[in-house]
């Protein structure tokens, strides 16, 4: 089995002072104190215009995005490449309600697409359903496309155009483009999407994944679903592997409005189905290619070891590990090491416009269990291991 123990290849990328900076922003984000004073701040600090933005460029936005720009992210991405470390640019920009502001996202997003024909570095692109268009258009369409209103039915056609843009972009360029996943009660619109496109792009390859989230307990039968699917109406399957980014929210929306969570009732059960997925796709190489979304060392352990066991080439194209930038090198550089394809997702944005971004993945690292403790001890022995050379 591999192992990811090895800080001096995790952190070869990282001089003295990238450790110094990410253990003290790690055990930050480790107290949830600190990490609700800080959101406080830095959005009052903004509504008062006051001029920290160079604070935070300095800190949080350096660990955890590439650039306000591609062009920027483009060095953060050539040092990756240094370590056979690919990029996934990812605009991060949240919250957008105009028109004008979609469209520009729809190019902005093409524009990544563009970046990855030309650079080898860049194998896939990928966007957020709700960065173009309204959340409550997508609420609407999940109850019933059937029922909707003429001005609903207007910006939902609208949207489509508009991801058709993108996956047409996509096919064109021959660059697989990531459809990310969302709340559940917006979900079934994304993957309504996501499958049109699926039959209209995924003739010859997989170029358009869709993402499965499997903290939900029904996510297992969906990929079983999926994968039938595509058999019977002859295209290749695309789907990213992933946990899932909303547990809180959606227990809580089930608690308050009266249904069964959809979020599995442990953290075992999502484990189990999650490596049950990833053994799914395994069997199912022929049609399928996936992006194996994890912080989890145990599943990451156990996909590279199924791939020696089966025969599958670590630089099979059809698989790929990804980790977000800025969290769990230790995963994604010892992979890379071995040879496996690895891929970071690259945030990036204007710093105000990404700010919602950061302060969520603020969050998200506070809540899980483990993984900032986790990241801590790495960075802990990493510095003493080069305090003794």
């Amino acid at each position: 089995m591999i192992s990811f123990e090895n800080t001096e290849v995790a952190f070869k990328s990282k001089s003295t002072k990238d450790l110094k900076r990410a253990y003290w922003l790690f055990k930050v984000v480790a107290n949830p104190r600190a990490v609700a004073f800080g959101k406080w701040a830095t959005n009052f600090a903004i509504k008062t215009h006051l001029p920290i933005k160079g604070i935070i460029k300095a800190t949080i936005f350096k660990q955890f995005c590439g650039g306000e720009s591609i062009m920027e992210s483009l060095k953060t991405s050539n040092q990756l490449a240094k370590y056979g470390v690919m990029t996934i640019l990812d605009y991060s920009i949240e919250g957008k309600t105009e028109e004008e502001d979609f469209d520009r996202t729809v190019q902005e997003i093409i524009d990544t697409i563009t970046q990855g024909k030309s650079n080898d570095n860049i194998p896939f692109a990928v966007f957020k359903v709700t960065g173009i268009c309204l959340f409550e258009t997508l609420e609407k369409v999940n109850d019933g496309i059937e029922n909707l209103d003429i001005e609903t039915q207007t910006k939902y056609n609208k949207l489509v155009e508009r991801v058709d843009q993108i996956c047409k972009a996509a096919f064109e360029a021959d660059v697989p483009v990531f459809i990310d996943a969302e709340e559940t009660w917006i979900q079934d619109s994304i993957d309504r999407l996501a499958k049109e496109m699926s039959l209209r792009y995924n003739k010859k390859r997989a170029i358009v994944f869709n993402t499965i989230q499997l903290y939900r307990h029904d996510r297992l039968a969906f990929l079983n679903t999926e994968i039938e699917h595509a058999k019977s109406f002859n295209y290749f399957l695309g789907v990213k592997l992933v946990r899932g980014a909303y547990m809180e929210k959606e227990r809580d929306r089930a608690k308050e409005m009266g249904y069964p969570s959809p979020i599995q009732p442990n953290k075992a059960a999502s484990d189990k189905d999650y490596d049950r997925a990833v053994e799914t796709v395994l069997d199912n190489l022929d049609i399928t290619s996936a992006c194996v979304g994890t912080h989890n060392e145990e599943s990451s352990a156990k996909l590279a070891q199924l791939m020696v066991d089966k025969g599958i080439d670590k630089n099979d194209k059809r698989l790929y590990f990804a980790q977000l930038l800025g969290m769990s090198d230790h995963i994604s550089y010892n992979l890379a090491y071995h040879e496996y394809n690895v891929a970071k997702y690259v945030p990036y944005g204007p710093i105000q416009e990404v700010l919602p971004y950061l302060l969520r993945r603020a969050d998200e690292n506070t809540s899980v269990a483990g993984q900032t403790t986790r990241e801590l001890s790495l960075i802990i022995k990493e510095r003493n291991r080069r305090k003794s050379k």
